[in-house]
């Protein structure tokens, strides 16, 4: 029996310029891996052991091309994978607004239609559970699909404008997008148990879900997890009814039309949403291939959950690092937007997790975030823009990895001068609206934070408020969602919040 992994078959794209690592599942004593080019010339060439029925190969860097074969043999046995590419391949993780597919993404069904691109492909990871007979059906049956018209709806909207910006500045590059993803998830679900156990923020979560899930069955969970599944897809395709009827509709007429999303999944054994579930079904399909770099969009779900969201982001880097085996491999991130329920009170947890992630950025080297700080919908927790996530995350990695790029300015620092407080930014700003900087405040040393003035000044911002004549502390954009964000560099990307 000789089977390697489904990532490694027809029409996969290999990560270029680093060694290139295969594996599978084999019963001989050992495997050998061949790349040759669309002329049969031998590239590559590697023998692997194997150990405990799997095997790992690794092949030497590649340049990007197109054509090749992949050839597998063990013992009488051959595997061949034509259509192979070399060049760019990102993992796209996270959880509902990475999943959200491109065919309910803005422009998304025209892209469908239209998009023929035989060098960019997309790997789904299938998203099971649980280790199952029918999780290892599915994973072996994944493969690597082309975008052509009609295809790719399924695929992540995020990643795919990503990818779409890669293809059009190098034409002659392949671009493969690995997606691997599940809606509603923290951020430990994809983190196995031994990693967050070894974390004190990590043992919480673990020692919480065991507490609430103590006494409920697999069959009681199973149960309940079919009603919870059943309720929200009825209510899925009463949204879907209604967009195709009301084109542009906005949220708010979405939901009054069909109701507030049902979502109340279950806990139990074999939720998604356990801690530590999905980084050994889904996760660990993909592991450790060789990568270009990691896009990553969640934080949704813990924003309620935990303090020390940055403890965790920092512990699922460098794990992510260590799975695909290189210790400064670029991780690209996207801070959240603005966001908050229809009706809802402000509950200043969104600001916390922003900072939270900005604080996992500047402590792990070659890591990159995103400001999303004018973007997100009032009410719509799953914003429909995504060409905007995926041209800025693509700005990103050409700064990090090809030499040019727009990112955000941030605030470095800042100091005390007299009753202002002056904040040192990256870059310069200015406010798109022509009007004066808004969401600023400042506090004395009582610690009540008050709306404050702000005066530009190039790279500096000198904020002051005329009651708070000793200032302490100020702080941008403290607020769950916000439509008066009007501070941007002059590349037209927003400031990040800051809180010093």
């Amino acid at each position: 029996m000789l089977k390697p992994a489904a990532l490694f078959t027809d029409g996969a794209v290999l990560c270029r310029r680093k060694e290139i690592r295969v594996f599978g599942a084999a019963d001989s004593r050992e495997v050998r891996v061949r790349l040759t080019d669309a002329d049969g010339t031998l590239l590559a060439e590697s023998c692997a052991e194997v150990k405990a029925g799997r095997f790992e190969a690794g092949l030497a860097p590649q340049e990007a091309r197109t054509g090749c074969t992949l050839t597998f043999q063990a013992g009488g046995e051959a595997a061949v994978a034509k259509n192979i590419a070399v060049g760019e391949v990102f993992l796209a993780g996270g959880q509902s607004n990475m999943e959200l597919p491109l065919c309910n993404a803005d422009g998304g069904p025209e892209r469908i239609r239209e998009h023929r691109d035989l060098l960019l492909r997309f790997f789904n990871v299938p998203k099971y559970a649980r280790i199952c007979p029918e999780q290892r059906q599915a994973a072996d049956a994944a493969r690597w699909t082309a975008v052509s018209p009609g295809c790719g709806g399924e695929n992540s909207a995020a990643a795919y404008f990503f990818a779409c910006r890669l293809r059009a500045a190098e034409p002659e590059l392949p671009v493969g997008i690995i997606d691997c993803y599940w809606g509603g998830t923290s951020i430990t679900c994809w983190l196995e148990r031994d990693v967050l156990a070894a974390s004190a923020e990590g043992r919480r979560y673990l020692d919480d879900y065991e507490e609430k899930t103590r006494g409920i069955t697999p069959e009681d969970y199973l149960k309940a997890e079919k009603v919870f599944n059943d309720t929200l897809d009825a209510w899925n395709r009463q949204v879907e009814q209604y967009k195709q009827g009301h084109p542009g509709a906005d949220w708010n007429a979405v939901t009054e039309a069909c109701g507030l999303c049902p979502w109340n999944p279950p806990a139990g054994p074999g939720s998604p949403y356990r801690p530590a579930g999905l980084a050994e079904t889904m996760l660990h399909e993909v592991s450790p291939a060789t990568l270009t770099g990691i896009l990553y969009y969640q934080g949704e779900e813990d924003t309620g959950k935990t303090d020390r969201y940055d403890e965790l982001m920092i512990l699922l880097i460098r794990r992510w690092r260590e799975l695909f085996r290189e210790a400064d491999l670029p991780f690209l991130f996207v801070q959240l937007p603005m966001w908050v329920d229809w009706g809802k009170e402000d509950t200043f947890l969104w600001p916390r997790l922003r900072l939270a992630q900005a604080a996992a950025r500047d402590a792990v080297p070659k890591t990159g975030m995103i400001c999303l700080l004018d973007q997100g919908e009032y009410g719509n927790i799953h914003p429909t823009n995504k060409k905007t996530v995926g041209d800025r995350l693509y700005e990103m990695a050409a700064q990090m990895l090809y030499g040019g790029g727009e990112v955000s300015p941030r605030a470095l620092e800042a100091h005390r001068e007299g009753d202002a407080l002056i904040v040192i930014l990256s870059a310069p700003v200015i406010t798109r609206d022509g009007q004066a900087p808004r969401l600023l405040e400042i506090a004395g040393e009582d610690g009540v934070f008050r709306p404050a003035e702000g005066v530009i000044q190039g790279s500096e911002l000198r904020i002051r408020n005329r009651e708070t004549a000793d200032p302490a502390s100020v702080r941008y954009a403290w607020t769950d969602y916000s439509d008066q964000v009007n501070l941007f560099g002059k590349n037209g990307l927003p400031l990040e919040p800051f809180l010093f």
